[in-house]
């Protein structure tokens, strides 16, 4: 890419154009742009990010979602189908979920715009359901999401960061039970966090919560499509659902490893009453009654009616199948980390692993691995890399190379100990820990990069 992307290749839009451009030049920009992308995770060589992979679903997802796409499912009476949709998904992802399980309140959903905003919602309805004499706080793991952090801001809501375990990666309990105060209206596990695919101790959580009384709220936004799938196949995966006593809310994004389309959440409760605390209503407007089950005011009808559409199609065996290649690929993925003595895998990881080394930069393997085409995730504190598992890297051969390339990586790490690596200038933690210094700087830049990503340069 240019200093601008495809600047070269098309037409640069700085106005309105006066005449419209044919539908046919503006699709052909579209494909060759699509075309230019997509290879770059299609060979499965790209952590995370694509979860399906697979054009057909997409195509599929696509008709379903044209059927609807200017639709506004704000707007029920002349789109009664987006509460079938709506209600369906919500309905079917309880069940994944173990709302069965709650039988002293009536469990409850909320379809968002993706795990960001189930997050928000949830820390919203937590404020506003548990009343407190000073500012409400919430206890959540150093590894859980930091759209924790974000909508603690947006909301008011202290977040008091529980330590991890170094090992294990999982929250500190002693920790968490001694800062639990009048003010805490509720706790955070994650199954599983993101950086290490681990899963928090949700039953001890849980019981925790309950002597406690507040809210437990699983952040399953990664793992609520796969693990109870991974469960039934067998797979060591603890109870982390609503079969486990204390737990309130949980958030699972279908948009990931629900196969829909991104822009799609859904955030579970095990109490109505939860959920709508965290309603709006407007009773006096000038504009008329104004009401909103969450932020969000016009939505697509389209991407309810996708998301149901992929839900329905797959069907529990479609979802368990796909479960079954990505936890067995991600098996044979480990093994080859673990076949290294110089790495080492951090915690008990799920379908997603992360690893280090002790020995020497670990983004040293990185540096070889992106020669070779990988695209990896990066963690700092301590340095590591993660491989989030998804369903481009269940194609034949895919693993194979994993391990050919991995060896060579790992080779060429130990033959540049102590040098610095390439990618740790992007990825890696601040040699010595976080400064107050290195704190606006990293700021800056991030600035700059996101001023980048949505201006065109003078």
């Amino acid at each position: 890419m240019s200093r601008f992307p495809y600047e070269s290749r098309f037409e640069l839009h700085r106005t309105l154009p006066e005449a419209g451009t044919e539908k046919e030049v503006v699709l052909a920009e579209l494909a060759a742009m699509s075309a230019a992308e997509n290879p770059t995770w299609e060979g499965g060589q790209c952590s995370g990010t694509m979860y399906c992979g697979d054009h057909d679903h997409y195509d599929f997802l696509n008709q379903a979602f044209a059927h609807f796409s200017y639709v506004n499912s704000l707007q029920r009476d002349m789109c009664p189908s987006s509460t079938k949709f709506e209600a369906e998904v919500i309905a079917m992802t309880l069940d994944l979920l173990g709302a069965a399980a709650v039988t002293d309140t009536t469990p409850a959903g909320l379809v968002t715009s993706g795990g960001s905003g189930s997050i928000a919602h949830a820390v919203l309805a937590y404020r506003e359901h548990h009343p407190t004499p000073g500012r409400p706080n919430i206890i959540k793991p150093e590894t859980a999401h930091p759209a924790f952090a974000k909508a603690g801001h947006l909301f008011g809501v202290e977040m008091r960061i529980a330590p991890v375990d170094p090992v294990t990666t999982l929250v500190d309990l002693d920790w968490v039970k001694d800062h639990i105060d009048e003010n805490t209206v509720a706790l955070i596990g994650s199954a599983c966090n993101y950086g290490y695919g681990t899963i928090d101790p949700i039953g001890e959580l849980g019981a925790l919560a309950l002597e406690r009384g507040i809210g437990l709220h699983v952040d399953g936004c990664l793992g609520g499509f796969i693990l109870p799938f991974g469960r039934e196949l067998g797979y060591d995966i603890a109870p982390f659902d609503f079969s486990v006593p204390g737990v309130t809310s949980i958030s699972a994004d279908t948009h990931k490893y629900g196969y829909a389309l991104k822009g799609t959440s859904v955030l579970c409760f095990a109490d109505k009453a939860l959920r709508n605390d965290q309603y709006f209503y407007l009773t006096d407007w000038s504009g008329g009654k104004y009401c909103s089950p969450g932020m969000d005011g016009s939505r697509s009808a389209g991407l309810l009616a996708a998301t149901w559409a992929a839900m329905v199609h797959l069907g529990r065996s479609g979802y368990r199948r796909y479960a079954e290649q990505i936890f067995a690929t991600s098996a044979a993925m480990q093994a080859a980390v673990r076949s290294h003595p110089s790495l080492r895998i951090m915690g008990k990881p799920s379908f997603l692993f992360s690893f280090t080394s002790d020995e020497y930069d670990v983004y040293l393997v990185n540096d070889f691995l992106r020669t070779r085409g990988w695209r990896m995730n990066g963690q700092q504190y301590p340095n590591a890399i993660h491989m989030a598992v998804t369903r481009p890297q269940t194609q034949a051969g895919v693993a194979e190379k994993w391990s050919v390339d991995l060896a060579e990586a790992v080779t060429y790490a130990l033959a540049h100990q102590g040098e610095g690596a390439k990618s740790g200038a992007i990825y890696g933690g601040v040699v010595g820990g976080m400064s107050e210094e290195a704190d606006i700087f990293i700021k800056a830049v991030m600035a700059d990069m996101m001023d980048q990503q949505s201006s065109i340069p003078a």
